[in-house]
């Protein structure tokens, strides 16, 4: 059965999909990019905004993170199932659908006049936008002869790692120029000319709509359950308390158990909603572990740089856009020499590159102090750039070019929901640390500011004298202004912490690009074989 789906899927795309390429595919390939680009900035887009969309809805601090929250929910839920739903109506039904839905949810998210219509009209665009993520990966590699690879991995993994970079860039300058409406209407002419272009043009697949018979509704159940609530576990879980909430905790159970289900169903039904069997090429399990690694490496960092820049820096979010435009650019600049290098070049060799310049640029960054700024910030910022993209190209190669094309659609929804999944991971961790060791450091630090400590005493009387001088009450704002600057000195430690971690965890990662084999020439690896 596995090989007739092999021949039947293979069939109608590899005979088109020689030297040369339909130009028709070319514009629906490109349309599709774009799809791609807009569901993924979306949520970074978003992010660097959150306090104006606060503000317009009169949301409460507890309320507004929600926003992001049922987002990412609904799109981890979409992005796995998106294979199997592209087998069932077809790649050309299921983009198309899903760039008219996200276009008409963003446009309903522009209207919201409460927090409540915003977190439903969010959880639509999640849903629906998470379809069109995959099925970019997979139409890459079954429409594309494996020579025009190296031309056409660096375009989707600029887009997928560019678009959450800028993101606070884009989110920034519209909020700022504009209102908060527009995060939102952005995304209309652009979502109704993919929508539209994707309808005419793909003709990539055919629908099989007697697999609807077989669908499995518990499995889909199982693994909503599973999948969104270890979203909820690791997004909420730091802000409140962990396993001392018994909302987190309630959560945390939901998802043990709805993955047990999840995990029976799919090695035992005929037709499970995700197909797993992807992780039994050793490549596919190795490109999806480095794609959990890289999901920490790039949404981690996109949100530790904005949270030192507004934290300490005191940043609005115009001006951090303006300096995290760096790693964007440096991305930019970068994809096309990673293009060049995969097809010269040793993938394993491209990756160690990668993962030691990632290494380089979080150790860089053990370095800072609080008065760090966009000089200072400007050489991690590039070896980020760049890294991400000599990383992401050859593990795209890597997971989805050795795969046969009938594979590749559910294929490619796991690989991407692995990046996702490592980004989720990564903030918990991340946040949780941030918060453990400030209070570590801060406890450590007080220690030394007491009344035996001369240094601190004359610190404190100096700042007492300048606010006397001034007709205020001198002792007092000592008191606070140097509780404030252990604060500070407190949470600086604490970044210093997360990023040495950080460069520990990409440098070991170069020790498992040595354990894995040399992959096989794109030629046969992407036949199908």
């Amino acid at each position: 059965m596995a090989a007739t789906a092999t021949a039947g899927a293979a069939a109608p795309s590899l005979p088109k999909a020689e030297e040369h390429m339909d130009p028709r595919r070319l514009i629906a390939f490109f349309a599709m990019v774009v799809g791609m680009f807009m569901a993924i900035l979306d949520i970074q887009i978003v992010s660097a905004s959150l306090a104006e969309i606060q503000a317009g809805l009169s949301a409460g601090s507890d309320e507004i993170g929600w926003v992001q929250t049922a987002y990412l929910i609904a799109e981890v839920i979409m992005i796995p199932l998106s294979g199997t739903l592209a087998r069932i109506v077809s790649t050309r039904v299921l983009f198309s659908v899903a760039a008219a839905g996200f276009t008409a949810a963003s446009a309903l998210a522009a209207t919201a006049t409460n927090i409540e219509q915003m977190i439903v009209y969010r959880a639509i665009q999640g849903f629906i936008g998470g379809g069109m993520i995959p099925s970019v990966f997979a139409a890459a590699f079954t429409i594309f002869p494996p020579s025009k690879r190296n031309v056409v991995s660096p375009i989707i993994g600029l887009i997928a790692t560019l678009a959450p970079t800028i993101g606070p860039t884009v989110g920034g300058y519209l909020s700022h120029a504009f209102s908060w409406h527009w995060l939102f209407l952005v995304n209309v002419i652009p979502g109704i000319i993919v929508a539209t272009v994707t309808w005419i043009f793909i003709d990539f697949d055919k629908p099989e709509l007697g697999l609807i018979k077989k669908f499995d509704w518990w499995g889909l159940l199982s693994m909503a359950i599973f999948l969104g609530s270890l979203e909820y576990v690791l997004e909420e879980g730091n802000a409140n308390d962990w396993f001392n909430d018994e909302h987190i905790v309630m959560g945390a159970v939901a998802a043990t158990v709805a993955a047990a289900v999840f995990f029976y169903r799919a090695f035992k039904v005929d037709f499970p909603v995700v197909d797993l069997k992807a992780f039994a090429n050793r490549n596919f399990t190795f490109g999806s572990l480095f794609s959990f690694v890289m999901g920490i490496g790039l949404y981690g960092l996109t949100y530790l740089y904005p949270l030192y820049l507004g934290r300490i820096r005191g940043y609005d979010s115009l001006m951090i856009g303006e300096t995290m435009f760096v790693s964007g650019l440096a991305m930019f600049l970068t994809a096309p020499v990673a293009g060049f290098l995969a097809g010269r070049m040793d993938p394993r060799a491209m990756m160690t590159i990668g993962f030691a310049g990632f290494a380089a640029g979080t150790w860089l960054m053990s370095q800072m102090t609080a008065d760090w700024d966009f000089w200072e910030l400007l050489v991690p910022q590039i070896l980020r750039g760049c890294s991400l993209m000599l990383c992401m190209v050859p593990i795209n190669n890597i997971a989805l070019g050795t795969l046969p094309p009938a594979r590749i659609r559910n294929a490619s929804g796991l690989y991407n929901l692995t990046r996702n999944l490592g980004g989720a991971v990564g903030l918990a961790v991340i946040n949780t640390i941030l918060t453990q060791r400030q209070d570590f450091h801060y406890a450590r630090l007080a220690e030394h500011v007491e009344w035996g400590n001369p240094e601190a005493v004359e610190r404190m009387r100096n700042i007492a004298t300048t606010f006397t001088a001034h007709g205020l009450d001198g002792s007092t704002a000592a008191v606070k202004q140097l509780a404030a600057m252990v604060q500070q000195q407190a949470a600086i430690m604490s970044f210093i912490d997360v990023f040495v971690l950080l460069t520990v965890l990409f440098l070991s990662m170069i020790a498992g690009v040595l354990m894995i084999a040399k992959p096989q020439g794109a030629g046969p690896g992407g036949g199908g074989h």
